[in-house]
């Protein structure tokens, strides 16, 4: 098992709220990260997809009432959507005899099926967490190439070969597309989708254009619209909002869109080695949206990311908003020797960041002037951990 940072802020949410959502794509290691907070803990433990389990919700209060003082783990709790008025009425009820926190973990696969049902009927009683892929701080700063060639879903990056990693993902893809991706949404032909999926990962760090993309698949935009709601409700596409604040200029308002797992962009253009990414030409746009990916998920809880850009060319590939306030401006470079273009400049004189940064793919830490920083991902990461301690 890696070591999941997530796991101390889970444990501080359930010591505080009486029900916590752990949300994630399906085998990202929510299950693995669950049972491992409840080992020290009387917990029971319900897989949802497992017809015996969903059986023993048949009298969902009177089960869950008589394992009062557990923590209960729900798993794939999507499969019984009429649970959650249950729980806020379980709740209420523990609450007035004292119980106060750590009742229920409900795990799901989507943001959108536990969010919609949970927001009416939870409303002050649960916790929001999103574990994503492992990231370069739980696999090592050695790891670091093979995690952007085979992803972070914890099978795909501890396979014995980049081939069977390879496998792993198709057949990851392939389930997602013909079993998970019809429960959460309207019937959408699995070929369909998957080419819709593959012209996303053709088109990483891209401008969404939704018309584009439906006249490519010879869909209508309102269709091609709600493709990438569904695959960002299932958190495996992020939408990076532009940075949206008046400075006076002439900002663009599109957002970019980006497979967020960096495998799953390399198995959807059928990339199986290093050797073969490093001479495809999604090699800059694989980079930047897995640096981003890494970054994000190393920040601290309630910082934000956006890009900012110009119509007149100022551009910051991730700029990361701090609930103080604070702008950390980041340029992403896959080359060797970090530099910084004038549109950086430009738009730090916009925005007057409080750091900024260049990633690259090197060891060193150095000074490019004008108050920027080139740094490895590794190290970015950490000052991000270092920073939520001390926050």
């Amino acid at each position: 098992m890696f070591d999941r940072f997530l796991i101390h802020q889970l444990r501080e949410e359930l010591a505080f709220s009486p029900a916590v959502a752990l949300l994630g794509p399906r085998q990202v290691g929510k299950t693995t990260l669950a049972l491992a907070v409840a080992k020290s803990i009387p917990h029971i433990y319900l897989d949802l997809e497992s017809e015996r389990d969903r059986g023993k919700l048949a009298q969902a209060e009177l089960y869950l009432e008589s394992h009062r003082g557990k923590l209960v783990i729900l798993d794939e709790v999507h499969r019984v959507p009429g649970l959650f008025p249950v729980l806020r009425g379980l709740i209420d009820q523990a609450r007035q005899a004292g119980h106060e926190a750590g009742q229920f973990l409900v795990l799901g696969s989507a943001s959108l099926q536990v969010l919609q049902q949970s927001g009416e009927t939870l409303a002050g009683r649960i916790a929001y967490l999103e574990l994503g892929p492992l990231h370069l701080l739980e696999t090592g700063a050695a790891s670091m190439d093979t995690l952007w060639l085979r992803g972070g879903f914890p099978a795909s990056f501890k396979a014995s070969s980049d081939a069977r990693s390879l496998r792993w993902r198709d057949n990851f893809i392939r389930t997602y597309l013909e079993r998970d991706i019809p429960q959460f949404g309207p019937r959408i032909a699995a070929e369909t989708l998957r080419r819709f999926w593959t012209m996303l990962a053709h088109h990483q760090g891209g401008m969404l254009n939704v018309a584009h993309l439906a006249r490519n698949l010879g869909v209508d935009a309102k269709t091609s619209q709600s493709y990438i709601d569904l695959l960002c409700d299932l958190l495996l596409v992020r939408r990076l909002k532009p940075w949206h604040h008046n400075t006076g200029k002439r900002l663009v308002k599109t957002p970019k869109v980006y497979v967020r797992d960096s495998g799953l962009v390399h198995a959807l253009l059928n990339i199986p080695t290093q050797e073969a990414l490093l001479s495809h030409m999604v090699l800059g746009a694989s980079w930047e949206g897995y640096c981003i990916e890494s970054i994000l998920a190393c920040a601290p809880p309630h910082v934000s990311g956006f890009y900012y850009r110009t119509s007149g060319g100022a551009e910051i590939d991730l700029l990361l908003s701090w609930p103080s306030g604070e702008l950390w401006a980041i340029e992403i470079k896959r080359s060797s020797h970090a530099k910084v273009e004038r549109g950086f400049h430009s738009a730090c004189d916009d925005l007057q960041p409080t750091r900024k940064w260049v990633v690259y793919p090197g060891d060193e830490s150095y000074s490019l002037g004008h108050g920027v920083q080139a740094l490895s991902l590794h190290a970015l990461c950490q000052s991000l951990q270092d920073q939520a301690g001390e926050r």
